[in-house]
């Protein structure tokens, strides 16, 4: 019999398409198709290079085999397969000493591999991809921020006529920008959370909405936001398994975002509001922005009952005011934040820019420590149990 070999492997149900793991990979071992991206065996090395900037966690996947899946298989899965036994050895006692200390390495560094909430609906993957991808029509383009801000934050709603594109709250949708690159390749989606519940922007249409921020030199970012209505544009997804809300009624949801990474929480809090959950559940939601002009849905967030959410806009340039970031006002909520870490019904989502994470785990681990508990302890077990889920980028 061969021996055993340590093969990493990519979730395709819980891969987001980004491709930030194949842009990073220093020895281009990882590679795509129009169905899935995936880890060539005979390149990768395991630098580990690529876990720590995988949003999902989906990169973080490992299998002891006697024969290397190939690439073509890979292409091919919809989920991933089993640990198949390996002689008497189950996968993980096949695993040497220097490896298993390596991945709990990896697994540190990248915070962890995410799980849906228990009660979660099951979510429809990879429905269209680049060789097949989905066709919307733009039917609403509306901007959110003023001009005045300096930031462009745009509303977009997209149709899918008789196309079914069904998606959840948590999810995210791939739109490719027309052209090639410099390479004279096609260019690859960019990801868009989707910011309607999953009813529709507009209720029982086949419709959703992205919110999108026009950045400087983004390629797609700018073409999006110029978009009119009666525009077509080309689709992938949805993509996203586990940064999904939970469906019981009694859970509470806490939100930490800045940016349009309030875009998920848009949709959560509708499809709160349209359920008219019944339970005991509740929401409060952390939103960090420079400005008021300057934050996604001001107006209309202010106008969402405070039984249902509990908001705490944070601006950091307000003039005449000290900076404040979503930390500084998790702090001064460490009371209210120490009940809900306590309480097994809360579940956290993190979702924006990259360096707000550090900021926010601090938060938490202050207040976690200010009651006894450990937070590394608190988080992991939140998250084996579902309940802690982070996408930033």
């Amino acid at each position: 019999m061969n021996k055993p070999l340590k093969q990493h492997l990519i979730d395709p149900e819980i891969c987001i398409r980004c491709y930030t793991c194949e842009m990073t990979c220093p020895v281009e071992a990882i590679t795509h198709d129009d169905n899935n991206v995936v880890v060539d065996a005979e390149k990768c090395d395991f630098c580990m290079d690529c876990i720590p900037v995988c949003p999902t966690g989906s990169i973080d996947e490992w299998r002891v085999v006697e024969t290397p899946y190939s690439l073509d298989e890979q292409f091919e899965w919809d989920e991933l397969p089993a640990q198949e036994e390996i002689g008497e050895a189950s996968g993980v006692e096949a695993l040497d000493d220097a490896m298993a200390a390596l991945l709990a390495e990896a697994h540190a560094g990248a915070g962890g591999k995410s799980k849906a909430p228990a009660s979660a609906a099951k979510p429809s993957v990879n429905l269209y991809n680049l060789g097949k991808p989905a066709t919307a029509r733009v039917t609403g383009n509306y901007r959110l921020t003023s001009e005045e801000s300096g930031s462009d934050v745009r509303h977009i709603i997209l149709d899918f006529g008789a196309q079914p594109f069904p998606v959840l709250e948590g999810q995210s949708i791939g739109i490719i920008p027309p052209g090639t690159d410099a390479d004279g390749k096609p260019h690859l989606p960019r990801l868009y959370s989707v910011s309607s519940p999953r009813d529709g922007e507009r209720p029982n249409y086949n419709n959703l909405s992205l919110t999108v921020k026009r950045e400087e030199k983004g390629l797609c970012s700018n073409y999006v936001c110029d978009l009119k209505i009666g525009d077509e544009i080309k689709v992938t997804g949805p993509f996203g398994a586990t940064f999904l809300m939970p469906e019981d009624p009694a859970a509470r949801l806490l939100m930490v975002c800045t940016g349009t990474g309030s875009a998920p929480f848009r949709a959560f809090t509708m499809r709160r509001q349209r359920s008219k959950a019944g339970g005991a559940g509740d929401m409060t939601m952390f939103f960090g922005a420079r400005t008021p002009d300057s934050l996604p849905y001001f107006g209309p967030l202010g106008k969402v009952p405070e039984q249902l959410l509990k908001k705490h806009l944070v601006f950091s340039r307000q003039p005449g005011q000290q900076k404040e970031y979503v930390q500084h006002r998790m702090m001064n909520e460490e009371e209210a934040l120490a009940d809900l870490l306590a309480d097994p019904k809360t579940h956290i989502y993190i979702c924006g820019l990259r360096g707000m994470e550090q900021g926010v785990e601090e938060a938490f681990r202050s207040i976690s420590e200010s009651t006894g508990q450990s937070w590394d302890a608190t988080r992991d077990a939140m998250r084996d149990e579902g309940r802690y889920h982070v996408e930033t980028y």
